[in-house]
């Protein structure tokens, strides 16, 4: 719809501000006129006065008197020279005066509620003038009048006023739609065709836009524009060149586990020998071999995996938190670690309960296995409070911390192991089911007393 576009919305903004300020202008403009109207009515008043005046014994027909008194549109006519009033033309009038108005001293505010209160009173009148001679010809003039002349003479120049209005407001709403669409709507239209074009071939360089607009604001969009379609072009580059990368790397790893089956079945051999020297190195061969079927196959698995939306619902923490730390129980190797934990009652999240299970496992994973493999007794914390309308789970341990180069590239596959035999995809895959909840995982400190990982996640109603 036309009045849905930015075109549409500021043509009729503009004819609705335009007709405002007319409106603004027209009351004054109104009170303007009716302001001159009975000055007029006093000019002529003054000038049937002279004419009067100018006869040797200040009398004339009744006819004249008439006809002066209807050509100034009045009805009486008196001036006060010397002290004295005097009433120098005069009519039968229809109905006794109802107001008086005083020119001689009247502020723009009077004026003006004088004015709208003539056009909101629809009943006949007459009304008493009072104002000052011209060209000092006496101390005041005061006339009387009907109403109904001046309110009908307001009403056709409001009328006119009205409609030079409405002719300025479109032309002028004209000509700015006209502006607004050749200096900002086309310039949007442009951003807006480049952006589809983009979409259509991000591969294409050429579709890339170039910064041509004038106007500061929707340069510094197109800049922006750029800047962000260039940065998303190498990403593009990137993730294909990864992508490729990940499927040779899977061939490898699988033509690897091929060949290091064979060997391995080969070492089994070897492990059979009487020769001494052979008994003492094929147990390393053998461990070197299962660690080396390990990392391809893991490899291999994180090639393969693409972690399913997770399936939200209301999911209480102490009941999950429970199950991690009976399984990790059930694993332990040695009954160095203590396993704490600090939640609050009743707390809940609108999570994935697998996936969840699976971060607060591995991370709990891997804290016992860092305590048993220092030898020192050790305890691990799992404590959760409430922030900004989120659940923040912490798990703390006593452990002997991570290394520099594994704090470095914590969250990265393949590189943040510090356990012998590991494979370095935990932590990465923890952080990606965290993500898919629109949370974060986080590591908040690590050192000799220990580490402390940060888990932000919904929480329930």
């Amino acid at each position: 719809m036309f009045l849905n576009s930015l075109s549409g919305r500021f043509l009729l903004l503009t004819v609705v501000f335009v007709m405002l300020a007319e409106v603004l202008i027209f009351v004054p403009s109104v009170a303007r006129f009716r302001e001159d109207y009975l000055l007029a009515r006093l000019e002529r008043a003054q000038i049937a006065s002279l004419a009067l005046l100018a006869t040797e014994d200040d009398m004339v027909s009744p006819s004249l008197a008439e006809e002066l008194l209807r050509n100034a549109g009045v009805f009486n006519v008196a001036l006060r020279r010397d002290v004295v009033r005097e009433l120098i033309l005069s009519s039968d009038m229809p109905m006794s005066v109802s107001r008086t108005f005083d020119l001689r001293d009247t502020t723009a505010l009077e004026l003006i509620r004088d004015a709208l209160a003539q056009l909101g009173n629809t009943e006949p009148g007459v009304i008493r003038v009072i104002g000052e001679p011209l060209r000092d010809a006496g101390m005041l003039i005061e006339v009387t009048l009907p109403t109904e002349p001046l309110r009908a003479a307001m009403i056709d120049y409001g009328l006119r006023i009205l409609m030079l209005s409405l002719v300025i407001s479109v032309i002028t709403s004209a000509l700015l739609f006209l502006a607004v669409r050749r200096f900002m709507v086309a310039p949007i239209r442009r951003v807006i065709s480049h952006m589809k074009a983009y979409e259509a071939a991000p591969d294409d360089a050429r579709q890339i836009i170039r910064p041509e607009a004038t106007i500061h604001e929707l340069r510094e969009a197109e800049e922006a524009l750029r800047s962000m379609q260039t940065e998303l072009s190498h990403a593009l580059r990137q993730k294909d060149r990864l992508a490729a990368l990940g499927g040779a790397v899977a061939k490898i790893s699988h033509d690897l586990r091929n060949m290091l089956t064979t060997t391995q079945l080969l070492a089994d051999r070897i492990e059979q020998s009487d020769d001494p020297a052979v008994k003492r190195t094929a147990p390393k061969v053998m461990a070197s071999l299962s660690r080396a079927m390990r990392l391809c196959e893991t490899t291999l698995a994180f090639g393969r995996a693409e972690e399913p939306t997770p399936e939200l619902g209301r999911v209480a923490l102490g009941r999950l938190v429970e199950d991690v730390i009976e399984n990790e129980k059930l694993a332990a190797e040695t009954d160095l670690v203590r396993f704490v934990t600090d939640l609050p009652p009743g707390a809940a999240l609108h999570v994935d309960h697998e996936q969840v299970f699976r971060v607060l496992s591995n991370l709990v994973r891997n804290a016992r296995q860092a305590i048993e493999t220092s030898g020192q007794a050790g305890e691990i914390t799992i404590s959760a409070r409430s922030e900004n309308g989120d659940c923040v789970i912490e798990l703390r341990d006593t452990g002997p911390g991570l290394p520099a180069r594994a704090v470095e590239n914590i969250f990265k596959p393949f590189q943040s192991t510090t356990r012998k035999g590991g494979s370095g995809l935990g932590l990465a895959i923890a952080a990606e089911l965290v993500r898919g909840h629109g949370g974060k995982l986080e590591l908040v400190s690590t050192g000799e007393t220990g580490t402390v990982f940060a888990i932000r996640l919904p929480q329930a109603d």
